[in-house]
Parts: structure tokens; sequence; C-alpha cells
């Protein structure tokens, strides 16, 4: 069966609000604001994007574009382009015929072309100029190589781009069975949430930090969060968690690291819990 519009926009916009209503350590969250962006603005944000990515009319790459032309519209600034590049193709896949959500995206992905390109260069320029410039063009000049041709290429210091080329693996493999784990635990509220943060933030450097901070600032980032990990495990207090999460987005406030990537696979891998990665 495939999901009607209605519902794959309410999985989008639910995936984007669990998302900003848990404490992640570093990210913009309603327990506290971060970055020179507030909460409010990623609420706004999933709000407007929500219906290009949802549109039916639009392929993939143009989903993209218009999302982030409606974000910059609304806020004014990036708060969504790790989000809207994995949701779309998401979106796309369960709104197709076929009972597995998995198959149906490796078909997405195997459909996108150059115009998917042409649209998706766009939308990185406009929401981050230089995004995958080194990628085998310039995103600000008009493609040379395919949309998976230069994911491939950023694949290795880009965890959303790796997506783009593994089929999503992460997402289903790491972020969702996590997630899916927490809820089978009896966990509640945003801690499955946490938890699926959590194993990315733990289990890979984020790009996005070693894109501003270098790798090796990323690499003591993952080292601390997986200590973080194991000590929330291993606690059933929430009050104590809470103090050792604020703890932590305190010290990454500080020094102005943010794990935006890890936060943007969390979204993904909460829509496709929505959508149901089984659609039969």
């Amino acid at each position: 069966m495939t999901r009607s519009r209605d519902h794959l926009r309410a999985a989008y916009e639910d995936a984007c609000r669990l998302e900003i209503e848990a404490l992640k350590p570093g990210n913009v969250h309603v327990f506290a604001d971060g970055h020179r962006m507030s909460a409010d603005q990623f609420l706004e944000s999933a709000s407007v994007s929500a219906g290009p990515l949802t549109d039916p009319g639009l392929p993939v790459g143009r989903r993209i574009l218009e999302a982030i032309r409606a974000t910059r519209n609304a806020v004014g600034t990036n708060t969504n382009l790790g989000i809207v590049l994995l949701a779309a193709p998401l979106i796309r896949a369960a709104g197709a015929p076929g009972p597995d959500l998995r198959a149906n995206l490796a078909a997405v992905l195997d459909s996108l072309g150059m115009d998917d390109a042409a649209s998706v260069f766009e939308a990185i320029a406009l929401a981050s100029p230089g995004g995958l410039g080194s990628a085998g063009n310039d995103v600000r000049e008009k493609p040379k190589i395919g949309l998976l041709d230069a994911m491939r290429e950023a694949a290795g210091r880009d965890m959303i781009a790796r997506q783009y080329v593994t089929g999503f693996a992460d997402i289903f493999e790491t972020g969702l069975v996590t997630y899916e784990n927490a809820l089978a635990q009896g966990e509640g509220g945003m801690w499955p949430t946490i938890a699926a943060y959590m194993a990315f933030l733990a289990g890979f450097p984020d790009s996005h930090v070693a894109r501003k901070h270098g790798m090796e600032i990323a690499s003591e980032v993952r080292k601390e969060a997986a200590g973080l990990r194991a000590a929330l495990l291993s606690k059933k207090d929430e009050a104590e968690r809470l103090e050792l999460l604020m703890g932590f987005d305190r010290r990454l406030k500080a020094h102005a690291v943010n794990p935006g990537t890890s936060a943007d696979l969390t979204v993904a891998c909460l829509l496709v819990h929505f959508v149901g990665h089984r659609l039969a």
C-alpha cells in the first residue's frame, strides 16, 4: 500500500517536532536554543517545508529545492538542509507502491538524474554556499556529474551524502534499530529519540562538527558521547539523565560545537518509523 499525502506530511512534521523536543546535547532543542537559532525556527521550518516535500507532482530534486526556498523565506537561515536532503527521497519512496520502504527507496535513489542534481545543487547553494562544492563541481555552477556521483564523492566525509550511496543504511541499521529497541524496552517521552541521537553521535564523527572544527574535535566529541551514552544506559533516574545531558549540552555550546548531522539523521530515522518501514 502507499501512504496519503496527509499521512506523509504528518509523519514528517511529527518527526521534526519530536527531534526538537528531545534534549540533544549541542543541538537546538526546546530545553535550550543555541548557535543563534531557536526551537521555534526549526518548528516553523518543518511546517513550511512539509508542503513541497510531500508534493506528488514534484521530482525529488525539486522537492528539496522548493523546501529550502520555503524555509529561507520563512526563517532566513539554514535550519534544515540536511533534514530536507534526507526526507525528500524517503517521502517519495513512502508514497510509491510496494510493500517495503527500503526497496522503494533504492528505486528512488537509482532514478535520480541530472535534473535532480541541478535542483539539489541550487538548494545547497541557497542554504549554505559551498556544500558539495569540492565534490565534482561547485554547487553554484551547472552540474558536471549526476547527483549520486556527487554524493558518492562526498560520502567519505559527509554522513548525509553517505546515505544516498548506501541506501540509507545508517538510518535503518543504527538509528531506527536503536529507536525501536528503546520503545520495546519501555522508554517513553523523548528518551527513544535521545537514544537514536546518541547512537549516531557516539557511533560516528559528526560531519557538521568535522567541517566546522576539524576531524580531531569531531572524534573527541564522538568519544565523549560514547561515554555519556553508556552512562545514560546505566541510569534510570530521569533527573540524573537530564543533568548528564545538560552538562554535555552546555560544554558543546560553550565551544560553538553543533552536532547538526546527528540531529538530521535522527529526524530521518523518526520519519522512517512513522511512515512504516514495512508499508504493507
